[in-house]
């Protein structure tokens, strides 16, 4: 950690940092409001995730992540952007949403750049299973969206089949989407880009009734 991670860490994780418990979070008490909420699986060092927030202070961002030094990192930026709209709980992705998310609770979900676990052997550790994404259809109201971006071609190709064996979600592009003009860069993409990489966009919405 660098030491305005460390700082940052020390001083505003009793604040901002919400400790993992079993059970459902009541986000209006969380935020003092009953702003809509989105949650961000994997924010890395959360430059992106304070971008976000920043240019949406009326809507709530949850962020999870494991790594320390990356929650060090937002946590100074939610100090210095002066971001009351952000929280993070620092555990792994998936207990958090089977226990600590309420049902239809949420207007989004952004998980960007997930790890693609490109060997085969390995296909068994991806986050994106066709059981995660049905828990993560079922957190979100009807109408809310979940928003995948990856630089690794066959596990978009991956994301896109397991998407249409979701009912709930529905992908209105049929395809690839278009990047959304308010989600910025992270540095791992710009460092793809760079290589020339392929970006990838998925987004997929929750349906109001049968499909």
């Amino acid at each position: 950690m660098s030491r305005l991670q460390k700082s940052a860490y020390e001083t505003l994780k009793s604040t901002y940092v919400l400790p993992y418990a079993p059970n459902p979070l009541d986000s209006a008490a969380v935020f003092g409001n009953l702003h809509d909420v989105v949650v961000e699986i994997g924010f890395g060092m959360g430059i992106a995730t304070a971008e976000i927030a920043a240019g949406q202070r009326d809507v709530n961002f949850l962020g999870i992540e494991v790594h320390t030094p990356g929650v060090g990192k937002l946590l100074s930026e939610i100090e210095r952007l002066g971001l009351g709209n952000v929280r993070i709980i620092q555990e792994d992705a998936v207990p958090v949403m089977e226990h600590m998310i309420p049902k239809e609770s949420l207007k989004g979900i952004h998980i960007f750049f997930p790890d693609p676990w490109p060997k085969k052997k390995h296909h068994k550790r991806r986050l994106i299973q066709r059981e995660f994404l049905q828990l993560c259809a079922d957190n979100m109201k009807h109408g809310g969206y979940i928003y995948i971006v990856t630089d690794w071609q066959p596990y978009a190709e991956w994301i896109i089949d397991t998407l249409e064996g979701v009912p709930l979600l529905n992908n209105p592009y049929k395809g690839y989407a278009v990047p959304l003009p308010w989600r910025p860069h992270t540095r791992f993409e710009h460092k793809g880009i760079e290589k020339q990489n392929s970006i990838f966009e998925i987004y997929a919405v929750k349906r109001s009734g049968p499909p």
